[in-house]
């Protein structure tokens, strides 16, 4: 029978930590999220001989036990109780060759909780290349574990790490770096008793981490609360004395490891780079093209695949039609199931470029410097420098926007980027901003080439920038969270992308998005088609005996009966009739029934409002869609009034409506997935519902 191992795979950020678990389980992974805590795990499987298998858990990278967000408490969490699920049998650590003194101190701290440890010593070869000696087998002798060269960029020393893996002894060789038990002896003595602890340095940190350890019951938290309270246990005080500790310990063991040949060379081309990228002028002129690019190529790169997918589930559904038997059935899986589907495919090319554009940066080193630069900036408004990257990209679209928000550690600042990054005007926006711009705004040049047209459309995007912008810094005072915002930020070298990575970071965030989101759209799409597709039985039989007599009245009016059919069917849906009952809600908005439906509709994705109102005002798409679309709403009469529909004032609110209000179920979606709780979309779609409402009640009444 197969024996199997847990292995937990533990580094600093930026050592190649995730690169080597991508190695070793290869698609072999799946992706859940920690118990109690809405926290990603990573765990895959691998196989190190012939009779032995391997689960591998890839923990989130943090610089010590010292938890600065909730990602790396979870290390202390699943290393420290052997009641965990996740509690692994060995730890493999992997440092940074070039800068091992900083990430040997993780070493020393994760050393002292009593688990067998491998060292996976990471860009060997890369501290070759800088004139970086290491000394392993002195380093090995000195530290009293096993330690591995590996270059995962290159995939070097794999099978040589699983070999050590196989033949790992789960007796501690390790040796003792600090005395631990001179830091707080009463308290640590206190708590191992209380706890049932065996190890002082697992009792020392459960002393300064105890009120956010999900593993603790209530008393037992109450118990060493009251132990710090008779000892005066001073949480900073002995975490300062540890860390001294710590690197005093590690200058000793690494005396004569480290012979830098070049020391006055190292880095020299990044620091040279930087005084250029990270310059307080052109560093922000240089980021800015980068965008400009990054923006660019979402949209002009993803438009011909979107249009690819579009096309190829139209043909699907045209196909259908003409081959399937008429019928209900027909009908739910190709205008409601693969009208779904094609909805969900056609946001992928988006998030492939998106995410491959993120993880280009992310490896060369370029992104480190951005969050570096913006970071001032942007916590000035509740926001940290790694928002940057979700905000940008929404302006695309906000689904994979969100999903990058993950990268951001502390808690409270990546809370506030997602909810707030809908705000910003995505694409799906556009087709709306257009068509009612070009009903409203007339056509005025000023100095020849500035078009009156194409500052209003701009306008609606800085005004979806302020909104965020204004939202972020009300957030800031209302999300309570004890956790600290650190901004710990290393320039790592700048290096060559892993264009696998690259690869499979596109492959997995699409993957994820399908699985996880497209549940959800699904469900909606089939709801709302259901809506619009049905209503009373008795108003469908008399609008269907009405026009069978128009059209044998009039056999020529055929195509223009069947178009006036569909309206009034839709009018009177279950669709319609919900979008007569908001009428008296949304009036005092310039609104009516007719654009409620739509409003309705747009609730499974804002693009479907131009698609609604063609049905609405029975457009003819032969002859030219959106011109005639145009046309038959400027030419929309309001019974009541007499005036026009849509006035400027009426299209000017319908606009900022939209510009504000959570119209998106895709996002909905995506915010419950990475929140792990219905809690946060649900007060993301009432405050934008709300602002939206104001938004436009104002502008309404202020241009009508």
């Amino acid at each position: 029978m197969a024996r199997r191992i847990k292995i937990a795979l533990v580094g600093n950020p930026n050592t190649g930590k995730s690169t080597l678990f991508n190695l070793l389980t290869g698609l072999n992974q799946k992706i859940g999220n920690f118990p109690g805590i809405t926290v990603d795990k990573k765990i895959g499987q691998c196989k190190l001989a012939q009779d032995i298998h391997a689960e591998v858990i890839d923990l989130p990278g943090t610089y010590s036990l010292y938890p600065k967000s909730k990602d790396e408490s979870i290390v202390f969490q699943v290393l420290a109780n052997s009641e965990e699920v996740n509690y692994p049998d060995l730890v493999v650590l992997v440092v940074d060759a070039t800068n091992l003194r900083r990430n040997l101190l993780l070493f020393t701290q994760v050393a002292d909780l009593g688990l067998p440890i491998i060292l996976a010593l990471n860009m060997t070869d890369i501290a070759q290349k800088e004139g970086i000696d290491l000394d392993v087998d002195l380093l090995s002798q000195r530290l009293g574990v096993q330690i591995v060269s590996i270059s995962a960029r290159n995939n070097l020393g794999l099978e040589e790490l699983k070999s050590a893996i196989v033949n790992s002894n789960s007796i501690l060789t390790q040796q003792e770096s600090v005395e631990v038990s001179l830091f707080a002896p009463k308290a640590i003595a206190a708590v191992k008793e209380k706890l049932n602890c065996k190890q002082d340095y697992v009792a020392l940190q459960i002393l300064h981490q105890y009120e956010s350890l999900n593993n603790l019951s209530p008393s037992d938290k109450q118990a060493v609360s009251d132990i710090v309270l008779l000892t005066q246990f001073d949480t900073n005080e002995i975490q300062t004395k540890e860390t001294i500790a710590r690197y005093r310990y590690l200058s000793g063991a690494l005396l004569g490891v480290t012979k830098d040949t070049s020391a006055n060379k190292k880095f020299a081309l990044s620091d040279k780079i930087d005084t250029i990228v990270t310059h307080k002028i052109f560093g922000f002129a240089i980021f800015f093209f980068i965008l400009f690019f990054v923006f660019n190529a979402i949209f002009t790169w993803a438009s011909y695949p979107m249009e690819w997918i579009e096309n190829a589930f139209l043909a699907i559904s045209n196909f259908g039609h003409e081959h399937l038997p008429a019928g209900v059935m027909t009908n739910l899986v190709l205008d409601g199931v693969l009208s779904g589907l094609g909805g969900i495919f056609v946001f992928i090319p988006q998030i492939a470029i998106l995410f491959a554009f993120i993880s280009v940066l992310e490896d060369t080193g370029y992104m480190a410097r951005v969050t570096f630069m913006l970071d001032k900036v942007m916590r000035k408004f509740g926001l940290s420098g790694k928002s940057v990257v979700p905000i940008i990209g929404a302006f695309a679209c906000a689904v994979p926007s969100i999903m990058s928000a993950r990268n951001i550690e502390n808690w409270k600042d990546k809370i506030i980027t997602i909810m707030v990054t809908p705000l910003i005007s995505c694409s799906a926006r556009l087709p709306v901003y257009i068509l009612l711009i070009s009903m409203v705004v007339p056509k005025t040049l000023y100095f020849g080439f500035l078009s009156l047209q194409s500052i209003t459309l701009m306008a609606m995007y800085l005004i979806s920038i302020l909104a965020a912008i204004l939202v972020a810094m009300v957030m800031k005072f209302f999300i309570k969270v004890k956790e600290k915002s650190y901004f710990i930020m290393e320039l790592p070298v700048y290096r060559m992308p892993r264009w696998s990575n690259v690869f499979y970071t596109m492959y997995e965030k699409s993957k994820t998005f399908v699985l996880e989101a497209g549940k959800v759209i699904i469900a909606i799409s089939v709801v709302l088609w259901v809506m619009a597709t049905y209503g009373p039985t008795q108003k469908f039989t008399a609008i269907e005996q009405k026009y069978e007599q128009l059209k044998t009245k009039n056999p020529q009016a055929k195509i223009e009966l069947e178009r006036s059919e569909a309206a009034e069917k839709l009018e009177n849906s279950y669709a319609g009739i919900l979008g007569k009952s908001i009428e008296p809600m949304i009036k005092p908005l310039g609104f009516d029934w007719k654009i409620g439906i739509a409003l309705i509709t747009s609730f499974a994705a804002r693009e479907t409002f131009v698609a609604t109102m063609a049905t609405i005002y029975s457009v003819d798409a032969e002859e030219g869609e959106s011109e005639t679309l145009r046309v038959k709403m400027s030419k929309a009469m309001n019974p009541e009034t007499g005036l026009p529909v849509f006035t400027f004032a009426t299209a000017f609110s319908l606009m900022l409506f939209y510009a504000f209000a959570m119209q998106c179920m895709s996002t909905i979606a995506v915010v419950y997935r990475e929140t792990k709780t219905w809690k946060w979309p649900m007060i993301q779609l009432v405050y934008m519902t709300a602002l939206a409402y104001a938004a436009s009640f104002i502008a309404y009444h202020c241009f009508k």
